[in-house]
């Protein structure tokens, strides 16, 4: 059985909106007399749920409310939600940046963060400064730290500029040196923000190997954090969910993940990362099977179906809609359209139009996947949007091999017999 090294019970902050520290003397006096009387503190009775999309009847507001769960040494957790879920002031009190209102963290061991571009570095000193400073704070000697250092500038990609001050790093190679000093000086727990999307395909590639290595090899933890769903069910072994301050589910890293992109499915369509005149726009969008049914994972060799449902705004004579399919890395693997069949599309202003499209026999091997989806005709961009559609697929019945290799992107049927 695996050792506990990190339990977190009954976590809950409170922040008061609008103001810095506790807010008003009143409440300061009624903060100190009833802790004096030895009762508790009377503000932790009122609050808010952390819904940012609402205006709330409390100036104050639970940030985190009764978190609880436990991590073994050697686990990847993945902690996923929608932005203002919680995920990075839970981090920030784990990493001791801030104190819970209420609630308790045991733990075992030297724990390393990385929450943002830059984190626990000096701009003013050097990249090679930066890593005995950040090993010294992580309690190392400096002899341990040497023994480290020539594998972190490695890693980092850094070497030419490790003489430099960290202040003429660009954000990239800042989050490349920070990761390394994080990763190499052997903290027992290593916790990560979505930090890693600052860097560039194949730095986020070395990091995700390197976190592998941490857990499986060399038996340490790590809290992960992230949007990319791929990058989540590839690096974590078991996952939490997050909403609106709350742990909505834990468990098994895909169950989770399954859960996340299910909740996700009632799209809400003003995308910060939408673009167009919206001339025509898509109304509604989802992943489905053949029958229609809402689903978000499909067997290699499955049809994946996508309804549309989009509604002209002015006449047009002729539109274009495009399907792009990518992969974790932003790498796109297959584009579809209506030209392919020969299918044209015209409308009338205040119409509206569905669409079933079919796309056949999708063999990409088991990963996390995302679809954009975009109007167009010609130049013209009516409505594009990115990522919207996230799926996955897992080994169909076809595949005989005991586990595909996640560095192939697309599976090729193929016939065999000996002659």
């Amino acid at each position: 059985m695996r050792e506990t090294i990190l339990k977190v019970e009954n976590l809950s902050k409170q922040y008061r909106l609008g103001t810095v520290s506790t807010g008003t003397i009143s409440d300061d006096l009624k903060r100190w007399w009833f802790n004096l009387r030895g009762k508790e503190d009377p503000f932790l009775k009122i609050g808010d749920v952390n819904d940012r999309s609402t205006k709330g009847a409390s100036d104050y507001v639970w940030a985190l409310k009764d978190i609880n769960f436990e991590v073994q040494k050697g686990e990847v957790l993945g902690i996923i939600g929608n932005n203002g879920a919680g995920k990075s002031t839970l981090l920030k009190i784990l990493s001791k940046i801030t104190s819970p209102t209420t609630g308790s963290i045991k733990f075992n061991g030297r724990i390393a963060s990385l929450l943002e571009v830059g984190t626990g570095f000096h701009p003013e000193l050097t990249g090679k400064e930066n890593i005995f400073l950040n090993g010294a704070i992580l309690g190392m000697t400096k002899a341990e730290i040497e023994l480290k250092y020539d594998e972190i500038v490695e890693f980092s990609g850094c070497e030419r500029y490790i003489d430099t001050p960290v202040k003429r790093y660009s954000s990239g190679m800042t989050v490349r040196l920070a990761f390394a000093v994080a990763a190499f000086l052997e903290p027992d727990i290593l916790i990560i923000d979505e930090v890693l999307a600052v860097g560039d395909a194949e730095f986020q590639k070395k990091a995700i190997g390197k976190m592998q290595d941490i857990s499986k090899e060399e038996g340490r933890t790590v809290l992960f954090v992230s949007h990319n769903m791929a990058a989540v069910q590839q690096l974590c072994d078991k996952a939490i969910i997050l909403q609106n301050g709350v742990l909505f589910e834990k468990g098994n890293v895909l169950d989770v993940v399954n859960t996340y992109i299910s909740k996700s499915e009632n799209h809400d369509v003003s995308y910060s990362n939408r673009i167009g005149n919206k001339r025509v726009e898509f109304l509604d969008f989802k992943l489905c099977n053949e029958n229609g049914d809402l689903k978000s994972e499909f067997f290699m060799g499955d049809d994946i179906c996508i309804k549309l449902k989009i509604k002209f705004n002015d006449y047009l004579r002729h539109i274009d809609i495009g399907i792009n399919i990518k992969n974790n890395f932003e790498e796109l693997l297959t584009h579809v359209t209506n030209i392919d069949q020969g299918l044209l599309i015209i409308g009338n202003k205040g119409e509206t139009h569905d669409y079933f499209i079919k796309l056949k026999d999708v063999f990409f091997s088991p990963n996390m996947y995302n679809i954009d989806l975009g109007l167009v005709s010609g130049n013209e961009y009516f409505d594009l949007i990115e990522g919207t559609l996230p799926f996955n697929t897992i080994e169909g019945v076809e595949i005989k091999r005991g586990k595909f290799p996640k560095h192939v992107k697309v599976y090729t049927k193929s016939q065999w017999k000996r002659i």
